[in-house]
C-alpha cells in the first residue's frame, strides 16, 4: 500500500526538489502539488491523500492558518510542517493545531523519509531539536505551575504501567519515534504503538504530548 503525499510550498523548485526525492520510493506515491494553503485545501477535498508536506510561510493562507483548517476538515491527513526555521513559535503553534511532525527544509531524505512513514502509522515525528523546544514550552511550565497540586485520589502513572511500558515512556520523553524504540528492544513498531497506546489510556489522556507531560510531573514528584 502506497503512502499518498500531497506537497505544499509556494515555491516550485522546493516541490520540484521533494518531488525528485520521492517519487522513486516504492512505497511512496506523490498525488500533487499546492502552492499555497488555499490550494493544499482544495486539493485535499478531491486526492486521497495520507500525508501532507506543508510549508509554514506561504502567501495568501500561511501553513499554520491552513493546518488549522485541515485538523477539522481532514482529520484522517497526517500533516508535517516543512520550514526553514527552526523557531520555537512555529514549532509550538504546530503542535497545538495538530501537526503530526515538524522537519527543517535542509532535513536530508532519510530522515524526510523516516517522518513521513512515521507519521503515517500513527505516530509523531518530532527530530530532538524540536521535542526540546516542546519540553520547555508545553511541558515544563505546567511542570512548574502544578507542582504544588496534588490530587491524593490520582496514582501515579509510573505505577499503573508495566516495566516495559516504563521503559517505552522514557524512550517517548526523550524525543525518539516508534521505530527507533522498536530497533533498540527488538520488537515490532507495532508493539511500541500498542503499548504507547495502552500508556495512553492508563493515563487517562488524549495524546503523546498530554502524556509526556503528566510523565514528567509525576516523575519529578
Amino acid at each position: 500500500m502506497s503512502i499518498r503525499i500531497l506537497i505544499t510550498d509556494d515555491h516550485s523548485v522546493v516541490r520540484k526538489g521533494i518531488r525528485m526525492l520521492l517519487e522513486d520510493e516504492t512505497d511512496i506515491q506523490i498525488v500533487g502539488e499546492a502552492s499555497d494553503g488555499d490550494e493544499a485545501i482544495d486539493l485535499l477535498s478531491s486526492l486521497q491523500t495520507d500525508v501532507l508536506l506543508l510549508d509554514i510561510t506561504m502567501p495568501r493562507m500561511s501553513g499554520i492558518e491552513a493546518l488549522k483548517v485541515i485538523t477539522q476538515q481532514y482529520p484522517r491527513v497526517r500533516t508535517i510542517m516543512f520550514s526553514m526555521h527552526n523557531n520555537p513559535d512555529y514549532i509550538i503553534k504546530a503542535v497545538q493545531h495538530g501537526a503530526a511532525g515538524y522537519l527543517l527544509k535542509d532535513t536530508g531524505l532519510e530522515e524526510i523519509l523516516r517522518a513521513v512513514r512515521t507519521v503515517f502509522t500513527g505516530d509523531l515525528y518530532y527530530p530532538p531539536n524540536a521535542s526540546s523546544v516542546i519540553i520547555q514550552h508545553l511541558v515544563l511550565p505546567n511542570n512548574t505551575q502544578r507542582k504544588d497540586v496534588k490530587d491524593p485520589k490520582r496514582t501515579s502513572i509510573w505505577n499503573k504501567i508495566t516495566s516495559r511500558e516504563a521503559q517505552i515512556l522514557t524512550c517517548l520523553i526523550d524525543g525518539m519515534s516508534s521505530p527507533e524504540i522498536a530497533n533498540r528492544f527488538g520488537i515490532s513498531p507495532n508493539t511500541v504503538a500498542n503499548q504507547r497506546a495502552s500508556i495512553i489510556r492508563k493515563a487517562s489522556v488524549k495524546n503523546t504530548v498530554d502524556l509526556i507531560r503528566i510523565a514528567l510531573e509525576e516523575r519529578s514528584r
